[in-house]
C-alpha cells in the first residue's frame, strides 16, 4: 500500500507539473524553434494541403486556390506549428518540458543557496516587505513555510500523558519547553509547555502549559508517539509497559 501510495503521489505531482508549467514550456520550446529554423519541421506537399483546406474547407473544391494557398507564408508556418504540436505537445517530446522545470529547480536552488543568491534572496523580501498589504501577510506565511519546509527539527524533550481536554481523558503531548516565566513565577511552581497533537495531521493541535506535577512521562519516543497520533492509536509502540503508568496513577488518585 505505501508503494502504490507513493507512485500515486509523484504521478499527480507530474500530472499537475506537466498541465500547468511543462506544456508553457514546450510551446516556448516548440515556438523558438519554428521561428529561428525555417526548415523545422520539414512539411510535405500532402501536409500543406491537408492544412490549408483545414483552414478553408472550399480549397478543397478549387485546386488553383489550393495551389496557391500553399505557398503562402502563413499557411507554411501554421502547418509547421501543428507538426511540431504532435511532437512537442502530444508526442514524446512533451517530457522535455517536465525534463527543463525539474532543471530550474535545481539550479534555482543552488543559486539561491550560494552568497549572491541569498542576498538577491533577502532584497526581494525587503521589497515585498514595503509593499503596504503584503506586508502584512507576507510574515505570517513565511513562518508557516519555514517551519513546514526547512530542515529544522522540533524541539520535542520527552513525551508525557496529560489530562486533556478534562480530568479522567489522558492524551498524549510532547515536551517542548518550560513554561511562561510569567506564569511559573506567579503559580510558584514548575510548569511544562506542551504539544498536544491531533489525529491523523500531528503537525497541527493545541499548545498548552500544565504544571509538571500534572504529567507523567511516558517511555516512548517522540517517533513513537507521532506514529500512534497519525495511525489513530492503532499502531502502539512495542513496549505495552508505556500505558501501564496511567493506569497506577488513577490508582493512587483514587487512593
Amino acid at each position: 500500500m505505501p508503494t502504490v501510495l507513493t507512485i500515486w503521489i509523484f504521478a499527480q505531482c507530474y500530472i499537475f507539473i506537466h498541465d500547468n508549467v511543462s506544456e508553457h514550456v514546450n510551446r516556448g520550446v516548440m515556438h523558438l524553434m519554428v521561428n529561428t529554423n525555417d526548415h523545422y519541421p520539414r512539411i510535405s506537399q500532402e501536409e500543406l494541403e491537408a492544412y490549408a483546406i483545414s483552414q478553408k474547407p472550399e480549397l478543397k473544391a478549387d485546386s488553383v486556390a489550393l495551389e496557391q494557398s500553399i505557398t503562402d507564408e502563413e499557411v507554411i508556418k501554421g502547418a509547421r506549428i501543428e507538426k511540431a504540436e504532435k511532437y512537442w505537445i502530444d508526442g514524446p517530446g512533451q517530457i522535455t518540458g517536465f525534463l527543463v522545470v525539474f532543471v530550474g529547480i535545481c539550479f534555482l536552488g543552488a543559486f539561491l543557496a550560494s552568497v549572491v543568491g541569498r542576498t538577491l534572496w533577502h532584497f526581494v523580501e525587503n521589497a515585498f516587505m514595503n509593499i503596504p498589504l503584503i506586508k502584512k501577510v507576507y510574515p505570517y506565511i513565511k513562518q508557516v513555510t519555514d517551519f513546514m519546509l526547512t530542515k529544522k527539527k522540533l524541539a520535542f524533550s520527552k513525551v508525557v500523558a496529560i489530562q486533556y481536554p478534562r480530568k479522567g481523558v489522558w492524551s498524549l503531548g510532547m515536551v517542548t519547553g518550560a513554561g511562561l516565566k510569567k506564569i511559573v513565577g506567579q503559580m510558584e511552581k514548575e510548569f511544562l509547555t506542551v504539544f498536544v497533537p491531533t489525529s491523523p495531521t500531528p503537525f497541527t493541535g493545541y499548545v498548552i502549559m500544565t504544571p509538571k506535577e500534572e504529567t507523567i512521562e511516558i517511555d516512548m519516543s517522540i517517533e513513537e508517539a507521532l506514529r500512534f497520533t497519525i495511525s489513530g492509536g492503532v499502531i502502539t509502540p512495542s513496549e505495552h509497559e508505556a500505558f501501564q503508568a496511567l493506569a497506577n496513577k488513577e490508582d493512587d488518585d483514587d487512593v
